[in-house]
Formats: C-alpha cells, structure tokens, sequence
C-alpha cells in the first residue's frame, strides 16, 4: 500500500508552532517573577507592571512591520534573528542589578524580539503555504501561545520557587539555542523552495518579490485601512481583548493568587490548565471559523469571556475548586478570538493585505494589554486587590461582544484590492 507523502506546509507549521510556543512561554514569564524581583529588588507591583507593559506594547507595534519583513527578508532569517537577540537579552536578565536595566532588557529588547514572532508570523506561514485549511492553521499556531503556558510556566514556577529565578532564565536560554538550531535547518521560506504547490492547489507559484520601502508600506497599508469602518471595529473589539487576557490575566493572576494564599506554583499550574483547554478551545475555532460566521463566533468569544472575568473575584474568595472552574472555562476562550479576527480581515482586505492589516488590529489588542498590565499593578497598590481591575475587564469584554455584531457581512474587498500599497 503506497503512504501518502506529508506536505511540507506541516513541517512548516510545526516548526513555527514551536517557535510561538517559545515565544510565548518567555513573554508569559513576568507574571512569575513579580513576586521574586518584588522581594529581592523592592520594586513595586506598579513600577515592574511598567516594564511588562512596554514590553507587550512593542510586542504589537512590530506585528505591521514583521509582516512585510518576513515577506521581504525571509521567515527562517527573521525568525533566527530574534531568537538570537531573545536568547542574548535573556542570557544577560540575571547580571541586572537596576529597574532601568530591566526596562531595557524586558521592556525594549525582549519586546521587539518576540514581536517578530507573534501571531503575525502564523498569518505570514498560513498564506505562504495553505489554500486550504487555513482557519485551522491559524487556530493551531494561535493555541501555541497558550501551549507556551502549559509547557512553560510551571517548570519556570517550580525553577523559581526552588532554585532561584536566574537559574529559569538560563534554562530558558538553553531552549532557544536548541530551537535555533531546529529553525536553521528545516524551516523553509515558501513552498516554491522545495518545489511544491501551497497545500490545497496544483500549481507551483514563484512567490512574489515585495517591493517598495520595509517600513513605509505597513504605514501606506494602515492609511488606507483607517477609512474602513470594520478595521475600527477590529480594532476595538481586539483591544478589550488584549485588555482581558495577555495584559491582566497573563500578568496578574499570579501575583492575585499570592494575594489570596495560593502558591506561585498551584497559580501557574492554573494557568498551564487554561493552555491546555485554551489549545482546545483555539483550534476549534479556527475549525469554526471556517464554517460560521465569524462576527456571530466573536459575540459569543466576548461574551463568555466577560462572564468568567466577572466571576473570578469570587472564585479567588470562595475555594479551590471554583478557582479551577474558571480556569477551565475562561481557558477555552482565553486567545479563540484571534482566527474569526484573521478571517474577517482577511475577507474585509484580502489576502495579500491580511498580514499587515492584522498587525495593526494586533497593535490595539497589545495597547489594551498594556494598558491593563500597567493599571492593574497601579490600582493592586492603591486598592489593594485585583478586584476592580477584573471586574473592568469583564465589563469591558460585553461592550466588546455588542461590537462583533457591528462589523458589517459586506466584504470590501474588490475596492481595497484597487487601492495602492
């Protein structure tokens, strides 16, 4: 019996599935060392929210330009190049002795490094190699954000609780090297480099050269985007959602679970247990979002996920086991909003556009989290409690389920396509 030949575009994915995975698992990290650099450096909750609120806002500020400059210079050598300066500012973390070192190290350098592998890059690999199935591939590079967690955060916990959290950062490091060497050999740009057609067609395409300025043509694209009523309401409804996960869970919820008597370790494994039904919850709705309509799978995104923001400031005050009902439920819609919002820009700007018009949608989902990494760390020391910051957010989360209904059925396509970039 002959066995069908795997298509490279798998291999591709794979790669890139472990690349955002590491690329996730260092940005989810801060929330675990806010204890530890509050205890060892007397740094304030609001004063380290800053750096990590830098950081997340840089994270999305590069999404617009990666895209043309995976496009451009090639997805194996971009994405080498910033794991080489992730790896180098993470392997300098443990000299730091200054807030301001920290800013520089985490804030700025770790900020733009994994900016050049976030979601855009699994946008960049879905249009470089799939015709079909791409809703699922974006869905499962999407969920590698929260497989980061599972993977990451409690062994990078347990490190910290055990042995101190220098010794996680080196161990993170080890993990990138190995990663680079994995990119260096079998990441591949396009499918014309190994000579196949994108998964879904017959015919081998010679990919085309981008021409223009690198940084001028994610502006130009974004000139043109902001007359569109549906890339503001993207816009928006991404915002609140940055604002509700990666911002104030991603960072917070930790150093809330400290403040309610539960140990760095148990909060992580929480948060691992939202990766692994956030990995299920994701790919089903990349699945989904090649079948139903994406403003509809948006409604319901918000507005679950502003239900169980609502209910976990009793969880955090009731039990155990409440803690990890909302573990389980706001996991599966922590980051399932992400392949409907690709589709829909997709379908709104069409495809050669989507990754740059994407990367500015992201830009407003990292601006929210920033701004909820930031607040929430202030108003934790003003208050005292994370309570108003969660309740904010889920609030904030419905107002975002009302948007999705907005955003017109109509695609805009054919007009945008006319338009210069």
């Amino acid at each position: 019996m002959k066995i069908a030949k795997i298509h490279y575009g798998w291999v591709v994915v794979l790669i890139t599935f472990l690349t955002l995975l590491v690329s996730a698992g260092v940005r989810s990290m801060p929330g675990v060392l806010i204890v530890p650099f509050q205890n060892e450096f007397g740094w304030g909750r609001g004063s380290i929210s800053s750096v990590i609120s830098l950081g997340i806002l840089l994270y999305g500020l590069v999404g617009p330009f990666s895209a043309i400059f995976l496009q451009r210079f090639g997805i194996r050598k971009m994405v080498v190049l910033s794991l080489a300066v992730l790896g180098a500012s993470l392997a300098v973390t443990p000299m730091m002795r200054a807030l301001w070192q920290f800013e520089l190290l985490w804030g700025l350098v770790s900020g733009l490094a994994t900016g050049m592998m976030a979601n855009v890059l699994g946008v960049t690999v879905s249009g470089n190699w799939f015709v079909k199935r791409r809703g699922l591939v974006v869905g499962l590079l999407t969920a590698s954000a929260a497989t980061g967690q599972l993977l990451f955060l409690p062994l990078i916990a347990k490190i910290t609780v055990d042995a101190g959290w220098r010794y996680a950062m080196i161990t993170i490091v080890a993990v990138i090297a190995v990663l680079m060497v994995i990119v260096v050999i079998w990441m591949r740009d396009h499918p014309y480099d190994v000579g196949m057609a994108p998964y879904g067609s017959t015919k081998v395409i010679r990919p085309e050269q981008v021409k223009g300025n690198a940084l001028l043509l994610p502006l130009i694209a974004l000139r043109s985007a902001l007359a569109n009523r549906t890339f503001w309401l993207l816009m928006g409804t991404f915002f609140f959602c940055g604002f509700s996960t990666n911002g104030l869970i991603g960072t917070h919820f930790i150093p809330a679970g400290h403040d309610h008597g539960i140990s760095e370790v148990a909060t992580a494994g929480m948060l691992a247990m939202m990766g692994v039904f956030d990995l299920l919850g994701t790919t089903c709705s990349g699945w989904l979002s090649d079948r139903m309509d994406s403003r509809k799978l948006l409604f319901w995104y918000y507005g679950l996920r502003g239900l169980s923001l609502l209910f976990l400031p009793y969880a955090l005050d009731a039990s155990h086991p409440m803690l990890v009902v909302f573990s389980v439920f706001y996991g599966l819609d922590w980051i399932a909003t992400v392949p409907p919002t690709v589709k829909l820009a997709a379908k709104e700007f069409g495809n050669a556009k989507a990754g740059m018009v994407f990367g500015w949608v992201a830009v407003a989902h990292q601006l929210g989290a920033s701004v909820a990494a930031f607040g929430a760390g202030v108003l934790r020391d003003v208050l005292g409690s994370y309570t108003v910051p969660f309740l904010s957010a889920g609030v904030a989360c419905l107002f975002a389920a009302i948007m999705s209904l907005c955003i017109s059925k109509n695609s805009k396509v054919n007009y945008l396509q006319n338009q210069s970039v």
